[in-house]
């Protein structure tokens, strides 16, 4: 049914999305900030003032001002303009290393979760208690280390151990799933495995998934950061956040706006897609919808 061109379930659904929003004010934050953040590693040459790579040793560590709203760096560089492109690392970084992690761990926790038996002992008892005996930042660091620093290496090193936790709650879930009803239905009529895990099983469990893939957006962001601080991200010139947090703390007390700015940065990128998957959890989850009257 529709009203003037529109469809009334799609009024409905947009109605109920900020009925949401108001109720969880910290959810429009996230959204509005992970938006701004997306909007800045996108449009970064355009928006950024000047050029990020571009030395003034006249004007070095220069507090904010109007031609430099952020202030320089030791080597006269737009602090402004370096979070601006910084954002773009952090983005993509943070978008690879989850749709890696998040790929890998579909397909392991899919087929331990759904053939069970020597399997899944394998994949549960020995694979991933594997990898999580390592802290995965660890892991990451002596991948990097090794391989030398890069962002298609730094994906690779993060997603090393990223997809351990996707694994273990796609198995999860699909312990439970695998005799309902609607299972045995489409096996019943002759499906395959391939077709009953992605056409029936997988679009029922995905919500958990979702939630721990905003959530892990959020780690991924503050792991890039961490490699980068150690040196082992993307290589100078390049703009990340991490970097300008390591060339500024030798300035710290002198010109601390080396440090404010990029921490500020990225204290929020991580917030906000905390808050998103926070509010993605509540809302996926039926027992806080109705606790909550939604």
């Amino acid at each position: 049914m529709s009203v003037g061109g529109f469809s009334v379930d799609r009024i409905l659904f947009h109605a109920q999305i900020a009925s949401n929003l108001r109720r969880n004010p910290l959810a429009a934050v996230g959204i509005v900030f992970s938006i701004v953040f997306v909007i800045l590693a996108v449009f970064a040459p355009r928006i950024a003032p000047q050029d990020p790579a571009a030395i003034h040793l006249a004007v070095r560590l220069q507090g904010p001002s109007q031609a430099h709203w952020f202030g320089t760096d030791e080597l006269g560089r737009d602090i402004l303009s370096r979070i601006i492109y910084g954002a773009r690392i952090s983005m993509v970084v943070g978008t690879c290393v989850v749709a890696a992690s998040l790929g890998l761990g579909l397909i392991i926790g899919s087929v331990a979760g759904y053939y069970g038996g020597a399997i899944d002992r394998f994949v549960n008892v020995i694979l991933m208690n594997a990898f999580m005996s390592f802290p995965g930042i660890l892991l990451a660091i002596a991948f990097v280390a090794f391989r030398g620093p890069g962002i298609f290496n730094l994906v690779f090193a993060l997603s090393l151990g990223g997809w351990v936790g996707y694994a273990r709650l796609v198995r999860g879930q699909i312990l439970g799933a695998r005799e309902r009803e609607f299972v045995e239905a489409a096996r019943a009529l002759g499906a395959g495995d391939l077709r009953i895990i992605v056409h029936h099983i997988l679009p029922n469990i995905i919500q958990p998934v979702i939630v721990q893939a905003a959530i892990g957006m959020a780690g991924a962001i503050l792991a890039e950061a961490t490699m980068s601080f150690l040196g082992l991200g993307v290589p100078p010139p390049t703009a990340s956040w991490g970097t300008m947090l390591n060339d500024g703390r030798a300035h710290l007390f002198d010109a601390p706006h080396l440090v404010w700015f990029p921490a500020v940065a990225v204290m929020l990128a991580v917030l906000s897609f905390n808050f998103i998957g926070d509010a993605l959890r509540d809302y996926l989850d039926p027992r806080s919808r109705i606790e909550a009257g939604i």
